[in-house]
Formats: C-alpha cells, structure tokens, sequence
C-alpha cells in the first residue's frame, strides 16, 4: 500500500457495506459516524488531455467546469463507469485515489486541507482510510483547487 510504503500514518476503517447502498460515500459517513464533509469521493472525468481523478467531499457534488479548469481544459466530463474501472482497477464505489493501475493527473477539492485528516475509500466498498490531506496530495502528486460545490 503506497501509504506504508510512504510511511505515513493512516488508519483503516472496516464498515458493513450494504449491497442495495447508492450512495457509496453517504453509507460510509454513517456507518462510521463522521460528518460528510470529512469523507471524499473519487470521481473519475475525462478532460481534453484524457482522464483525470477527482477527491471532492461527499457533502456535495462535484463542478466540472472549475475540474476543468484546474486542469488547463476547457471541459470535463464524468467518465463511463466502465472506463473507469478498467482503468483505475477498482469497481466502482470502491475506487481509491492511492494505487491505481495508472496514475492519473489528481484534483483534491481544497476543503480537505480544512481537517486535520480525511476518509477516503480504500479501494474496496466497506473500507475507508483516514490520514492526513497532505498525505494524500503527496502521494497523488494532486494539485488542490475549489472543485467541489454544495449538493
């Protein structure tokens, strides 16, 4: 795991995911009992230059034109589900932004620098990481920028 092998510190959280559950994030926040703007989901979209990653808060939604823009493009689009896990090697609702098959060019929504530490899906559904933001934008090489918007 790139958190391990980066040593930092991290914590997993294990939680029953329920299968009929749409919304990854959201079931996340309540099983665990943290608020909603301190998990993040992974969004995958495709830009100009190809696909790009997208950490934005679950409290919200995700604005593709400030995506875009964060990224030199012109517009941004939510990518084809299956694009994405083929890609990145996660399903989705359990894509992690740390270890993906490729690395993608990666916006953190600037809010995660508001916490001490974020969640975030550790790559399966029913498991979340807790570290640090910087950790994440580090080992992402992640630019940060205000990309998320109220739901």
């Amino acid at each position: 795991m790139a958190l391990t092998k980066a040593k930092a510190a991290f914590t997993l959280h294990p939680y029953g995911h329920d299968a009929s559950a749409q919304a990854y994030g959201e079931e996340a926040a309540d099983a665990l009992g943290v608020p909603y703007e301190r998990i993040f989901k992974t969004l995958v979209a495709e830009v100009e230059s190809g696909l790009a990653v997208a950490v934005v808060p679950v409290a919200g939604k995700l604005d593709l034109k400030a995506l875009a823009s964060a990224l030199g493009s012109k517009r941004a689009a939510m990518a084809e589900a299956a694009k994405v896990e083929r890609v990145t090697g996660y399903v989705v609702g359990g894509i992690s932004p740390l270890g993906q098959r490729k690395q993608l060019p990666t916006v953190v929504d600037s809010s995660a620098l508001d916490f001490e530490t974020i969640y975030f899906s550790a790559g399966k559904r029913g498991l979340q990481i807790e570290t640090a933001p910087d950790n994440l934008i580090t080992l992402t090489r992640a630019i940060t920028a205000p990309i998320g918007k109220q739901g």
